[in-house]
């Protein structure tokens, strides 16, 4: 289907011109008719097919159509200067990449859209709102946040789009989707589109009254028809030299490098850069102003751009010149293959995706066949391709990983990025925690004394002489000597003062002279000392006297 044939009007007709559109891809041909008529949706389709524009386009066309006759019949109902559209995203990349489109299709209709999420500041947005918006795209933490301040009235939303929606639960959205599902009207339009749409998803939107036209085009295919991918098996310590092979045997023009692991981006990154090739990382641990300058630099028209990222990554980039794309390491679960895999391969081109298998893959790689349900082909490097001499692999943080300004919230200690549990996005990616520093040393108490060291370190038994528990001096074997029975068996107390031979009976142990405990302490100094008890008490006869001598 064209375009053309939608009758759509004329300013938005020309918008999409410009971009170059000219026939539908399927998931369009097949929601925007739905979305036209005020239908609720639910489409499931394969990554870069063009789901953004299926939704932004008839969403865009009903409002123009509201606002030039409040009758059509493709209007929305009770439209006012304050009302909108809501756009849900599980991440910022994800909330600018929608945002960048909607600006490009509204060029000539008046209309505004601006992108709100955590890791920046309030004002900007708070602005945005105020001055009248009709596309409003963040993702939920931020738009709670704003809610709650009464900086948007969302009972003004006529249309809710979730995009990325099973993302959005992965990453424990599902109750705040849920809260801002249960503040909008129940008449308003409900979209939500997905590469892997599950049942979880449906079922909320069913609780909160949706009505959703089931779109699926992709039911016997989980992955685009523009994607070869592959598997290579190896070693786990030669992944760094045949990701450089590939990269100087096929040499991309936009390639994008997944890892699973937010520590292990830098590292990669320095790793090609030690080789001489470019390379780029990106993943929770930078700030958000870090984030887009690199998404911009690797937008760019370079000879040779690489783009080492995490899974952060994989949902919020739309751009149509990657052409290969290598894991690092298997991802855990399916569904992020599908997605890493569809970064390239986009709007029609070829693409070609490379998954290094080690051992440590195996696992993951069978979840990801099942969930395909196709069988990875299997391809082996030859030797002549093989880089000989190259830089190792350093698994030490490199130095420019230093100068990141993590942000509020920065990046957890260590952990997976694709993984983590969420978190609310005040001022940051869900899941962010804070690093900590080690705890600083100091000295911990012992029943016995004071012992230098780690707090929660306990001493090793036999390791201090006066180890002592409850007061009393504790007893230190010999490790050469048995313990019971014999004459050989000794034991010698911790203070050395005594023995005795087991098989022969104790013998009378002179025990060291211990400190005076409180019960033989003079009564005046229990409990700290005496002198402030003394004193106390002398003050108390002073108060007794004052009041008899007031009340008298």
């Amino acid at each position: 289907m064209k375009y053309s044939e939608l009758n759509l009007d004329p300013v938005l007709f020309s918008a999409i011109e410009k971009l170059g559109y000219t026939d539908a891809t399927p998931i369009q041909e097949q929601a925007m008719p739905h979305i036209l008529a005020g239908k609720d949706v639910a489409g499931l389709a394969q990554t870069g097919t063009g789901k953004t524009a299926a939704f932004l386009i008839p969403l865009i066309e009903r409002i123009l159509r509201t606002k030039q006759d409040p009758t059509h019949e493709r209007a929305f109902k009770d439209w006012n200067a304050r009302s909108f559209v809501l756009v849900l995203v599980p991440t910022r990349e994800l909330a600018d990449q929608i945002n960048d489109n909607a600006v490009k299709l509204m060029q000539g209709t008046g209309f505004k859209s601006f992108p709100v999420y955590g890791g920046t500041g309030y004002d900007k947005q708070k602005e945005a709102i105020a001055s009248g918006l009709q596309f409003l795209i963040s993702t939920p933490g931020r738009m709670i946040d704003l809610y709650k301040e009464n900086h948007i009235d969302l009972k003004q939303v006529k249309a809710i789009v979730f995009d990325e929606a099973d993302r959005m639960f992965d990453m424990g959205f599902k109750d705040d989707m849920k809260y801002i599902l249960g503040r909008v009207p129940r008449e308003r339009q409900f979209l939500v589109f997905s590469a892997t749409l599950n049942f979880d998803v449906l079922n909320t939107a069913y609780q909160f009254g949706a009505e959703p036209v089931e779109i699926n085009i992709s039911r016997d295919q989980a992955k685009a028809d523009h994607v070869k991918d592959f598997i290579i098996h190896l070693g786990d310590q030669e992944k760094a030299q045949f990701l450089l092979s590939l990269l100087k045997k096929h040499n991309p023009k936009q390639a994008m490098i997944f890892t699973n692991f937010k520590h292990n981006v830098d590292k990669i990154a320095a790793f090609l850069i030690s080789n001489k090739i470019s390379a780029m990382g990106i993943s929770s641990l930078m700030s958000q102003s870090q984030r887009n300058q690199v998404i911009e630099k690797f937008k760019a028209d370079n000879d040779q751009n690489i783009l080492v990222a995490t899974d952060v990554a994989a949902r919020g980039l739309d751009i149509n010149g990657v052409d290969l794309v290598i894991n690092f390491e298997m991802p855990q679960d399916a569904e992020s293959y599908v997605h890493r895999i569809g970064r390239t391969g986009r709007a029609g081109r070829e693409g070609q995706a490379f998954s290094l298998i080690s051992d440590k893959d195996i696992d993951s790689l069978s979840r990801v066949e099942d969930y395909t349900k196709k069988k990875i082909e299997a391809q082996y490097m030859e030797d002549a391709d093989l880089v000989k001499e190259f830089t190792a692999f350093s698994h030490h943080e490199p130095n420019f990983h230093k100068k990141f300004d993590r942000g509020p919230r920065g990046g957890g200690r260590g952990g997976r990025d694709d993984k983590r549990g969420p978190r609310r996005d005040r001022g940051g990616e869900r899941g962010e925690r804070p690093q900590r520093g080690p705890r600083p040393q100091g000295q911990q108490q012992q029943a016995g004394g004071v012992t230098a060291g780690t707090p929660g370190e306990k001493p090793q038994h036999g390791q201090n002489p006066q180890h002592t528990k409850g007061g009393k001096p504790q007893h230190q074997h010999d490790r050469n000597k048995p313990r019971h029975g014999g004459q050989q068996g000794q034991h010698k107390h911790a203070n050395g003062n005594g023995q005795h031979q087991n098989g022969q009976g104790p013998k009378q142990v002179q025990r060291p002279q211990q400190k005076q405990s409180h019960s033989q302490a003079p009564k005046n100094f229990r409990s700290g000392g005496g002198s402030r008890r003394v004193a106390n008490e002398g003050i108390g006869q002073k108060v007794k006297s004052f009041f008899k001598r007031l009340f008298s």
